[in-house]
C-alpha cells in the first residue's frame, strides 16, 4: 500500500483509537521503516490527475519484527496501550501461541486481582473508610472483567470459532475485503 491508504484504512478500522495517528507524523514513521529495511518501496502509481504514490510492502524482517513484538507485548499486564496495539497485530501469529501468550497474560491478571481482592478485605478488615479505597475497587472491579473477556477469547479461540489466518478466512469473506481495499484505492 501507499502511505495515504494505510492511513485511510487505519483510520476507516478506528486504529487512531488505539495509536493517535497524525498526517506528518506516519509519513515520517513510513520513510524510517524503510530506512530500517522494514519496508520495501514495491512501485510507483499514478491515477488519474493524482500525485504519484509510492507503494510500499513489509518485508520479511519487518515481519519477523511485528512478529516479536507482540510476543514480548501480549502477556504483559504494565503497558496496556502496548497491549491493545498487540491485540490487534496478534493474527501475525499461529492461533496456539496467541492461545499462550493470552493464558500467560490471564495468568497475572488473576494474581493481580487476587492482590487487589485481599488488598480489599485488609482494607474493609480495618474499617477503612471506602472514599479511601474507591481506586482500588475500581482496579479490582476492571481486572475482575479482563478475566472473564480472557476466559471468553481463550475458548473462542480454542473452540476454533474465530478464523484465525489467512487460510481459515471464508471466501466470501475475503472478496468482501479484496473489494473493500479496491474502494479505498479508487
Amino acid at each position: 500500500m501507499h502511505p495515504y491508504e494505510m492511513l485511510r484504512l487505519l483510520r476507516q478500522r478506528r486504529k487512531d483509537r488505539v495509536v493517535a495517528i497524525s498526517n506528518g507524523t506516519f509519513y515520517h514513521t513510513v520513510s524510517r521503516l524503510e530506512a530500517a529495511g522494514l519496508l520495501t518501496e514495491v512501485g510507483v502509481d499514478r491515477g488519474g490527475n493524482r500525485p504519484e504514490r509510492t507503494t510500499y510492502a513489509l518485508t520479511a524482517q519487518g515481519y519477523d519484527i511485528v512478529a516479536d513484538w507482540v510476543r514480548r507485548e501480549l502477556p504483559r499486564i504494565d503497558r496496556p496501550a502496548q497491549f491493545r496495539v498487540a491485540l490487534t497485530e496478534a493474527h501475525n501469529l499461529p492461533r496456539d501461541e496467541v492461545v499462550d501468550l493470552l493464558t500467560a497474560r490471564r495468568a497475572l491478571v488473576a494474581a493481580d486481582l487476587a492482590a487487589h481482592r485481599a488488598s480489599l478485605a485488609r482494607t474493609h478488615s480495618k474499617e477503612v473508610p471506602a472514599q479511601f479505597v474507591i481506586d482500588i475497587e475500581r482496579a479490582e472491579a476492571i481486572l475482575a472483567a479482563d478475566v472473564t473477556w480472557l476466559d471468553g477469547l481463550l475458548l473462542r479461540l480454542t473452540a476454533r470459532e474465530i478464523a484465525w489466518g489467512w487460510s481459515e478466512i471464508p471466501p466470501d469473506t475475503l472478496e468482501k475485503l479484496r473489494a473493500h481495499r479496491e474502494a479505498l484505492t479508487t
